[in-house]
């Protein structure tokens, strides 16, 4: 029988994806989502059940409706500075809603437990490479909301026998290379996308946040990890957990530091567009630079990034901008 996965978060731009390659994958799959920020034009595959993570009775109806193997929790609020204006709600979803699953899921007996976490638990970094060993350091109220989980995760594995794998994302882009799906946010916040909107678009001028970073042109620095290696790191963790009793943390990043200005010289590359930005004032909360060593997951997972150049990362998101589906 094929495994059944609740994907919560599944109509969102990394859980879209995701669903669709354990689909592809042949897993039988369940999507939990309350359609805030994602797409159901995005619901392409398996069973749909709209709820939120809020509501502990509609997390246990789905789980009383299936049995489920595992479940990958994508349904996080992500942007930094709506967290820093707004901690409220990132704590009540990120944090409260997360507490709901997890007490579902003890409830249901279901023991295992994919976590998208992120590389904003680190703040600002003490080395070029940042392993799962630096110190932990948040820097706003996103970024603290899910060291939070990644410390419950611990205490539910030892108190309740919960098996869960954090996966600490740096800089998620690109689109899936059919163009079925990309990334849509609505406000856009993430440079890749935004960049490619302002080709498309010419009333949608581009906006650089800061150009005074201790950094080699003074724009933020970045690891850009396309979001099909994401989901490949996701399916190794989930073979991880069938073999493994743990609670582990695993960085998930390319390896490769590109600034702002960088991306948008290679996405001039890509387009053939001369693409003009703004130079505004920096955003709280913001790094200088964030680069992963994520040479624990490639060891212990097994796990081998795709797509590695930066033009090739843009190249699949422009692709599916000139054409999107949502």
């Amino acid at each position: 029988m094929n495994k059944k996965i609740l994907i919560c978060g599944g109509a969102g731009y990394i859980g879209s994806h995701m669903t669709a390659m354990l689909a592809e994958n042949g897993y039988d799959v369940t999507v939990f989502d309350n359609l805030s920020t994602g797409h159901k034009q995005a619901l392409k595959w398996g069973n749909f059940f709209k709820g939120d993570l809020r509501n502990i009775e509609a997390l246990r109806a789905v789980f009383k409706n299936e049995k489920f193997d595992a479940v990958f929790h994508f349904s996080g609020l992500i942007v930094v500075s709506e967290s820093v204006e707004r901690p409220d709600i990132y704590y009540e979803n990120n944090i409260i809603g997360t507490l709901n699953l997890l007490n579902a899921m003890c409830e249901a007996g279901v023991k295992s437990f994919i976590f998208s976490s992120t590389a904003a638990v680190y703040g600002n970094p003490c080395s070029d490479f940042i392993d799962e060993s630096h110190p932990l350091a948040p820097l706003n109220p996103y970024g603290r909301s899910k060291l939070f989980v990644e410390d419950f995760l611990r205490d539910y594995h030892i108190a309740f026998g919960l098996k869960s794998i954090s996966l600490r994302y740096f800089n998620a882009a690109g689109a899936h290379p059919s163009g079925i799906l990309g990334e849509a946010h609505y406000p856009e916040t993430h440079l890749i996308p935004n960049i490619l909107l302002s080709c498309i678009n010419k009333d949608q001028k581009l906006k650089v946040f800061g150009d005074k970073y201790k950094t080699s042109d003074g724009t933020c620095v970045r690891d850009y990890i396309h979001v099909q290696d994401l989901c490949s790191a996701h399916l190794k963790a989930l073979t991880y957990l069938d073999q493994h009793n743990c609670a582990e943390i695993f960085n998930l990043g390319n390896g490769n530091g590109f600034s702002v200005l960088e991306v948008i010289n290679a996405a001039k590359e890509v387009t053939g567009k001369n693409i003009k930005y703004d130079i505004m004032e920096a955003r709280s909360g913001d790094s200088a630079r964030l680069v992963a060593d994520s040479s624990k997951a490639k060891k212990q997972l097994e796990w081998v990034p795709k797509f590695t150049d930066i033009k090739t990362i843009i190249e699949t998101a422009w692709r599916w901008h000139q054409h999107p589906e949502f």
